[in-house]
């Protein structure tokens, strides 16, 4: 594994790379509460079968990449994921995300389908359909309860730090109760949690993109405006995922949305961090889609 540095004309980003130099690219978001060493199973994967994976550090999980501005906002993120585009020379790479990554995914995917041989997202359905289906799951109401909680003031702030991070660690095993996250990997993500400014921008995330005032339409959101990606796109849901409910997957991913193709894939027995509960099972649905053909568009 090795070290490069991305960078969108403003902020530089640490990135994780393996894989021949000259392999197709395939770049891997993180989401929360993650840093890039969650893809260390699909990096080894990819990088097996002849792939440049590349794995960046997501805005704001270090001091180089938090903006002055404190700009969150999921469209600014899809541009950096362009601008990585843009600097790596080449015009198109395969694009997975995870959690807020598969967010930043879809939206990447509907801003400049053409640099984007193929997208696949984990953990979280397409989000501008969201808000329209969420009410007809009660059971993600309660799953969505840390997202509202994170919309006050200063509380926030003091609750996830409290006791060594314990909220952010409890949230993770909630989510994915069949996997423990063994010590040394908790310690490097509390590590990127423990950073200069990276508190701030983790709850930005949910302040600047899932606010009430975003949900009710009052603030603009290119996430939830643009609902056509036309990109092929696999989307994998954990069978027992504690934060996105499964079946939200049926009702937000829509075939019209998705000209290019869609497949809804769900990994048995495994949660909302389905890449670490089953990894085998992710990785071989992950090379088998992004080793299929381009659709022309």
């Amino acid at each position: 594994m090795e070290r490069i540095i991305l960078n969108n004309g403003l902020l530089a980003f640490t990135a994780h790379a393996c894989g021949p130099s000259n392999g197709p690219i395939v770049l891997l978001l993180h989401g929360f509460p993650d840093n890039p060493h969650t893809f260390k199973p699909q990096m080894r994967a990819l990088a097996d079968a002849g792939y440049r994976a590349i794995a960046p550090t997501m805005r704001g999980y270090e001091p180089s990449s938090q903006p002055a501005d404190q700009d969150y906002r999921l469209g600014t993120m899809a541009r950096d994921v362009l601008a990585w585009v843009d600097q790596l020379g080449v015009p198109s790479v395969h694009l997975v995300g995870h959690d807020w990554g598969a967010a930043v995914t879809y939206l990447a995917g509907a801003l400049a389908p053409d640099r984007f041989d193929s997208l696949t997202t984990m953990a979280v359905p397409h989000t501008p359909r969201m808000a329209e289906v969420a009410w007809k799951i009660p059971a993600q109401w309660w799953n969505s309860w840390y997202m509202s909680f994170f919309q006050l003031p200063w509380i926030p702030e003091w609750a996830i730090e409290r006791n060594d991070w314990a909220l952010l660690k409890w949230l993770s095993s909630q989510w994915s109760q069949s996997f423990s996250l063994p010590e040394e990997e908790w310690a490097n993500r509390r590590k990127t949690f423990e950073t200069d400014g990276v508190k701030a921008a983790m709850l930005a995330y949910y302040r600047q993109n899932v606010s009430p005032g975003v949900l009710l339409g009052f603030i603009p959101s290119e996430a939830l405006q643009m609902s056509t990606v036309p990109v092929r796109t696999l989307a994998m849901a954990g069978e027992l995922d504690g934060c996105m409910d499964s079946r939200l997957f049926d009702k937000t991913l829509l075939e019209e949305d998705f000209p290019a193709g869609l497949r809804i894939l769900q990994i048995e027995n495994a949660g909302h961090f389905l890449h670490l509960d089953a990894p085998t099972a992710v990785n071989r649905a992950l090379l088998d889609w992004i080793a299929e053909e381009k659709t022309p568009l």
